[in-house]
């Protein structure tokens, strides 16, 4: 995840130096915990929870079964491990249900942080478990905000609520009896937010908050804004009593101090993170999870999470058999890379596998870029060529590359990177193995 990148390769050669030893001594210990706080505070972690944090692993990490133990390195490890994990809030922090519908789900944020896209994507996530989310433009004060909801609704199949820009206290009371008559079990409340805090927008949520008792209050921050995050969460929780938080943007160019931050500033965990511009691009936040992707550790519940999500299990079985009888086919490629691509891309899928975190696969954009490309090449195929890629040779390959406006490089690369998946796929059937996807 962009958002810990530099603090994972800060982390990692800090390691690599504990654990390439056979002993190590209190001053070694030291040295590796004084790299560590650098690290975190260069990622923009507050100075107080990286000074509790650092005290806390050097604690344990004193300890006589540390220096006397066969594998200090890895236990070192594992203590940073922990920690981050504790740090972060220990487990995930679902979302809390109504005793009796609807549940009532206030988002509150300043502008900029992305709060009325996540309702979208809040309410989408919860519609894929079943839910009957209905979404409440309650910010007046932002030109369009209204309209922005509404197309959002739109792109996730939600009906939106809107009384125009009639008070937003009003507004939300009326959508809560809509919900009630109408079969929703959740309400998603946009309210209003400003450039900066200030105290007619606190009085405001406050009167909502009031008004129709939530279930949860969450806070959208941006984790590009790093420590301000933290700052804002702070103001917000002491003013309305948050419930929880959702960080946007964290896959972002950002130093990933404020979820590290969040938890041990505020005592309110974070819920929900957002990965991308997709509507579907929104994941529970789960602090084990995110501590191994941190350490480079991978994380491979969340990949098989996505696999089972990008892959139909027909699908999944038609190719298993194909492969089997050795009938794999460029037309299997394709569906291979349109799952690739619904798991977030080659860089996403390799930063979850564990011992892979430090391969440079490239940048997300190139590698979807790369995608594509491959995509327009075997749609620019004929029906034989795509079913018998040998007899695709120079005067095909030429065709082929004008019609997707690719180069003929570009071709070969997919017809050689065909090929290795074949043979690749072949042993796997010699093996009794199964699909990689």
């Amino acid at each position: 995840m962009g958002a810990f990148s530099g603090l994972g390769d800060k982390l990692k050669h800090v390691f690599t130096k504990l654990t390439s030893r056979g002993k190590l001594d209190e001053y070694e210990i030291k040295q590796a915990m004084r790299e560590i706080r650098i690290a975190l505070l260069e990622a923009d972690v507050n100075f107080n929870v990286v000074k509790d944090f650092i005290s806390r692993i050097s604690e344990r990490a004193k300890g006589e079964e540390i220096v006397k133990s066969v594998t200090p390195g890895q236990q070192v490890v594992k203590i940073v491990n922990d920690e981050l994990v504790e740090l972060m809030g220990a487990k995930n922090a679902k979302l809390e249900v109504a005793s009796k519908p609807p549940t009532v789900i206030m988002m509150c944020g300043l502008q900029g942080a992305g709060k009325t896209t996540m309702c979208g994507k809040l309410g989408m996530l919860l519609k894929k478990q079943g839910k009957k989310p209905l979404l409440v433009a309650c910010d007046i004060y932002r030109p369009a905000a209204i309209n922005q909801l509404i197309v959002v609704g739109k792109n996730v199949g939600l009906e939106v609520f809107e009384k125009g820009t009639q008070k937003p206290v009003k507004t939300a009371e009326q959508a809560i009896k809509y919900a009630e008559s109408n079969g929703y079990d959740t309400v998603i409340i946009d309210t209003a937010g400003r450039l900066h805090i200030n105290d007619d927008l606190m009085r405001e949520l406050e009167d909502v908050e009031k008004a129709v008792k939530p279930t949860e209050i969450l806070l959208t921050v941006d984790a590009m804004t790093g420590q301000d995050a933290v700052t804002v969460a702070t103001v917000f929780n002491e003013r309305l009593g948050i419930t929880g938080v959702i960080l946007t943007k964290l896959d972002g160019d950002t130093r990933g101090g404020a979820a590290l931050s969040i938890k041990a500033v505020t005592g309110k965990p974070i819920k929900f993170c957002g990965t991308g511009e997709k509507p579907s691009d929104i994941e529970p936040f789960h602090p084990d999870r995110m501590a191994s992707r941190i350490l480079g550790m991978g994380d491979i519940v969340s990949l098989v999470e996505k696999a089972q999500e990008a892959m139909d299990e027909d699908e999944m079985r038609k190719m298993e058999k194909r492969v089997k009888d050795a009938t794999f086919t460029l037309d299997d490629f394709l569906v291979q890379f349109e799952s690739l691509k619904k798991m977030g891309g080659l860089s996403e899928v390799v930063q979850m596998i564990p011992g892979m975190s430090r391969l440079k696969i490239g940048d997300k954009d190139i590698d979807d870029r790369r995608i594509e490309k491959f995509k327009a090449i075997i749609c620019s195929m004929t029906k034989k060529e795509r079913e018998h890629p040998e007899i695709v040779k120079s005067s095909r390959r030429r065709r082929i590359s004008a019609g997707s406006g690719t180069s003929i490089q570009d071709v070969n690369q997919l017809l050689k990177q065909f090929d290795q998946t074949r043979d690749m796929m072949r042993k796997m059937k010699n093996n009794k193995g199964r699909l990689p996807f």
